[in-house]
């Protein structure tokens, strides 16, 4: 049986990643995977919140969808005036994510916001979202050693995300939105460029899963991430 867009089960939907679309972010990139479509800025300012410790810098990140960024226009959050609980999960995983790979002493006392605008979903909107954020983060980190406000690049390591399920009892990576709303199984997964994971998001939505296959779903994902962050290098040069 194959699946909706003819891709192998361990295969990604293409991905592209096109650095500096914002000439007045510090960095930033749009990332383009299948016909999902995120936009990521970082933005640099030179202050942090006040639970960081003296010395040390931040990283958080803000994400959200743009009305009509999936098959029916939803309200802005702004709208609603509240953030909605998915947004705020996601902007915290992505957050949460960014700061896994950041040296905060070697950043110093500045803030790094990230802002993940999906301006079209088709499944897997947070795992792009972290992996187009660490690029605008990387080229923001960039920028501040090239303005001589760092001596060195902060990045201990990379970052990448990338999602995989159980459909139909078979194991897929990379979940396109109609795999993703008829999984039994589905599991985000966050590593950094060792390999390490940062985080997992793993539910039964369909029934239970046991520890076996939940093992080759990470395995299926850490596949797809050393593709990912292959391709985050070439971008970065």
């Amino acid at each position: 049986m194959s699946r909706i867009d003819g891709r192998k089960n361990d295969e990604l939907r293409p991905i592209e990643i096109i650095p500096n679309i914002n000439k007045f972010a510090e960095g930033s990139c749009l990332i383009r995977c299948g016909n999902t479509h995120v936009l990521c800025c970082a933005s640099v300012e030179e202050r942090t919140p006040p639970h960081v410790p003296e010395g040390e810098g931040w990283v958080t990140a803000e994400y959200s969808m743009l009305p009509r960024a999936n098959r029916e226009r939803s309200k802005r959050d702004i709208a609603k005036l509240k953030l909605s609980p998915r947004s705020a999960e996601i902007q915290r995983l992505i957050g949460r994510a960014l700061r896994a790979c950041v040296d905060m002493e070697k950043l110093g006392e500045r803030t790094i916001t990230v802002d993940c605008d999906v301006l079209q979903g088709d499944g897997g909107t947070r795992t792009a979202s972290v992996t187009g954020g660490y690029v605008a983060l990387a080229l923001a980190c960039r920028k501040l050693v090239e303005q001589g406000l760092i001596p060195e690049m902060p990045l201990k390591t990379c970052v990448a995300a990338i999602s995989a399920g159980i459909v139909d009892d078979r194991l897929l990576l990379d979940l396109c939105y109609e795999e993703d709303s008829a999984a039994q199984v589905d599991l985000n997964c966050v590593m950094t460029g060792e390999g390490e994971l940062v985080e997992l998001q793993g539910t039964g939505e369909g029934r239970a899963f046991t520890v076996e296959e939940q093992r080759k779903l990470v395995d299926l994902c850490a596949k797809g991430i050393r593709e990912v962050q292959a391709i985050q290098k070439s971008v970065l040069g």
